[in-house]
């Protein structure tokens, strides 16, 4: 079984309320539960909140929402708090082959087949896997708000950096994306559902600390991750000022 969950709290420092926020005349929460309901490899689709509003709007069109503690850190420790909450409500059996996909509540327009390529390598033995997209600009290479990712010969991540990895000896960084292929996290994670049970007890690490990267959290101790080449460039509303630019970039209006 392969779960959906959208984590989806009301407080950001940038963008308070922000899955309400409308978008061409939806709230945001209800573009991105309209689009992962499209995807063809979810069993079941939740939001996973803090707020009462939130849920309101969720269940106004139809959805099913899971109201969660305020004090996570992290998408990730809210989607376990969720499926540990489908789990005693007796609505799951959990199962160590279960699937959690983290679905970002800031990704209105995330295309559902995006969903289904990750989906597509949940075999049972993989435990944990997310998403990853060739980088083709000098700018985004050496953005650090841009993670990299540094890759093995199984596809699975060796790390995550907010640097360019590897550094290209005696050659200019504004041509390094010409002379080796790089790539940037995409941020669709899979979790199993005992894998995700384990992480979310996890202490802070260092690397974690220095990059401020969470998923070097699970590297460090010792997890492996998996990934899925993808294609899709969906934006992220992260503030006011990217709704319109999202909007433009989607055709929408």
């Amino acid at each position: 079984m392969i779960i959906g969950i959208i984590p989806a709290r009301y407080g950001s420092t940038r963008f308070p309320g922000k899955p309400l926020a409308d978008i061409g005349g939806k709230t945001m929460i209800q573009r991105v539960l309209e689009q992962a309901e499209k995807a063809q490899s979810l069993d079941k689709i939740v939001v996973a909140t803090d707020d009462e509003r939130i849920a309101e709007e969720v269940r106004r069109i139809g959805g099913e929402a899971i109201m969660t503690r305020t004090d996570h850190p992290s998408g990730t420790d809210r989607c376990w708090e969720a499926y540990s909450h489908l789990i005693a409500e007796d609505e799951l059996r959990a199962k160590a082959s279960d699937y959690i996909i983290n679905i970002q509540g800031d990704e209105p327009f995330i295309d559902p087949a995006q969903i289904d390529e990750l989906a597509a390598i949940l075999d049972g033995t993989v435990e944990l896997a997310t998403q990853m997209a060739s980088v083709d600009s000098a700018e985004i290479l050496h953005d650090p708000k841009e993670a990299k990712i540094v890759i093995n010969a199984q596809n699975e991540v060796l790390y995550f950096s907010r640097a360019a990895i590897p550094h290209l000896w005696g050659l200019d960084p504004m041509v390094w994306h010409l002379h080796h292929s790089y790539h940037r996290h995409v941020g669709l994670y899979a979790y199993r559902a005992d894998i995700l049970e384990k992480i979310t007890l996890l202490p802070p690490s260092s690397l974690e600390r220095a990059e401020s990267l969470e998923q070097l959290r699970w590297l460090e101790a010792g997890y492996r991750i998996k990934l899925v080449e993808t294609q899709f460039q969906t934006p992220s509303v992260d503030d006011p000022i990217d709704i319109e630019k999202a909007l433009r970039d989607m055709g929408q209006r």
